[in-house]
């Protein structure tokens, strides 16, 4: 005579109210007969009886492990915590705590709860609780633990060298001590992302900024992270460039005797030198501002800025002709069939 052999799905679980230990078949709760096959191998893997992990906490800190379990009217006949199989503590009528635990853990007899403190990074793992109930199957429970550095020391480093425009390429490199999750680049405040010229390490670690424009000019953060802290580091990013599109702001005409300012500008890093010529000659003013106190004859003509930039060592210019605003007056006297007539007097100012 053959046996056969049927595969059901086979659960045991505590009820969290009643702390009743329930078994079920396939869905199905199995009578309390049945239940006395799984008493004899005195094991149950409780549902619940630890909540949901993994729990996150930092270096140094504290974690809790808390049972879902409410104190049962008979003390347990034993609560023991254990971590990678190691044990932590075992609390029958005598407490028995492991190696470099003594002064770490505070245990709750009457729920099973844990408190484990000053966590290094090698607490990380996997932590098991193991009940033994008066008159009641064993029944246990696990929860993992991740323990993370906090990051310090972020900082970006960049080889000491001079920048200039579409000539010089640079790496900025973002360092950090502690676990590093993410690294998060950014420019001036705003998510900075690859282009023709910016790339990134696999790990975000380097930027390389290959060749450098003005734009690249700027401020750079880098934001550090992990599940229990965040840092961000700056870093200030000078690109020279320059000048370019200088302009002279002021009048092309003016009464004679009236006072005229011209102003020079330029786009330059650093801030360009200026210095002008009128009618190619010479004026040795070498400031952004050119200032004529009183117009005369002597001063109408061609005005040219140039600005230079002492690192790049580029130069450019542009030029304003200054003319004279004459007063002029204009008699109009029509006359209509012999009749005269209002005069009309203009008076303006023509170049």
């Amino acid at each position: 005579m053959e046996a056969s052999i049927a595969h059901v799905t086979l659960t045991c679980y505590q009820d969290c109210e009643t702390r009743e230990t329930l078994f079920t078949m396939d869905g199905k709760t199995l009578c309390s007969a049945a239940r006395l096959v799984f008493v004899l191998s005195g094991m149950c893997t409780a549902q619940g009886v630890l909540p949901p992990g993994p729990l996150i906490r930092a270096v140094g800190g504290a974690v809790h492990f808390i049972s879902n379990l409410k104190p049962p009217e008979t003390s347990f006949l034993s609560v023991s915590w254990s971590f990678s199989g190691t044990n932590i503590i075992t609390s029958t009528s005598v407490n028995i705590t492991g190696p470099g635990y003594s002064n770490r853990i505070s245990l709750d007899r009457a729920t099973g709860s844990l408190e484990l403190r000053d966590l290094v990074l090698e607490d990380s793992g996997e932590y098991t609780l193991t009940i033994m109930p008066d008159g009641g199957l064993q029944t246990q429970g696990w929860i993992t633990l991740h323990v993370y550095a906090l990051i310090t020391g972020a900082a970006i480093h960049s080889p000491a060298a001079v920048l200039i425009e579409d000539r010089s390429s640079t790496n900025l490199t973002c360092e950090a001590s502690g676990n590093v999750s993410s690294r998060v680049w950014m420019k001036d405040g705003q998510p900075l992302h690859p282009s023709d010229t910016v790339s990134f390490s696999a790990d975000s670690r380097v930027l390389q900024i290959q060749p450098v424009h003005a734009s690249n000019h700027g401020t750079y953060q880098c934001r550090v992270s992990n599940p229990v802290s965040t840092v961000t580091a700056s870093f200030n990013l000078t690109v020279n460039f320059g000048p370019r599109d200088i302009t002279i702001s002021g009048p092309s005409a003016a009464p004679l005797g009236h006072r005229v300012s011209l102003l020079c500008t330029a786009a330059s890093v650093p801030l360009a030198n200026f210095s002008w010529m009128f009618n190619s000659n010479e004026t040795y003013v070498n400031t952004s501002m050119y200032i004529i106190e009183r117009l005369g004859p002597e001063n109408i003509g061609n005005y040219t800025c140039t600005a230079r930039n002492m690192v790049t060592m580029q130069e450019n210019s542009t030029a304003l002709t200054l003319t004279v605003l004459s007063p002029c007056f204009e008699l109009m006297n029509h006359k209509l069939d012999g009749f005269c007539l209002p005069v009309t007097l203009i008076c303006g100012f023509a170049r």
